[in-house]
């Protein structure tokens, strides 16, 4: 609370007029990012063209969120922190799953997406291939660059998932991004 007081140049009794302690600063906090995140992916879905690219545009934005993610900051969350972890946890089951079940139904429409899979499996897989991208056990950091490991997880998942149209589809994105 004193680094916080500093950097906003107030004292921590003002801080404390807000917010009755640490931990309900950190759900506030917790709460208006996942509210930007929800967002910028809204955004996102909102000016693609398609749901191929509506994937890609998603992995862009994932590279963003990821690249800011500090692993510290995850585990002091589940530790000091768990009402806070809770919301997280709520997020990334309620709205990343519904986002993705509703991404995949769409692209099952528009002929992209296989019809014989799951949503509702493979958007919970998706969202736990993404945590295990994370997880140091699995892929340790001296090893493992991680944005490349949640690169290959992400290309591994949507090839998997296209049908015929989409993986050409899905080619064509890739080859205009890799030049």
């Amino acid at each position: 609370m004193d680094d916080i007081a500093t950097h906003l140049g107030m004292s921590k009794k003002t801080i404390y007029q807000f917010f009755k302690d640490k931990n309900e600063l950190v759900i506030a906090l917790v709460k208006k990012k996942l509210k930007e995140d929800e967002e910028q992916m809204n955004d996102i879905i909102s000016r693609s063209a398609n749901v191929i690219e509506e994937m890609i545009n998603m992995m862009k934005c994932s590279e963003d969120i990821f690249s800011r993610i500090n692993p510290i900051v995850i585990h002091d969350m589940q530790k000091y922190h768990p009402d806070a972890w809770k919301q997280f946890q709520n997020f990334k089951s309620g709205v990343i799953v519904q986002t993705l079940e509703e991404l995949l139904s769409k692209g099952i429409q528009q002929g992209y997406i296989r019809p014989d899979i799951d949503v509702k499996i493979l958007a919970k897989m998706r969202v736990n291939q993404v945590e295990l991208g994370f997880n140091p056990h699995v892929f340790p950091v001296a090893e493992f660059n991680t944005w490349k490991v949640q690169q290959q997880l992400m290309e591994h998942f949507n090839y998997g998932i296209c049908t015929l149209k989409g993986y050409k589809l899905l080619n064509q994105y890739k080859n205009i991004i890799e030049e």
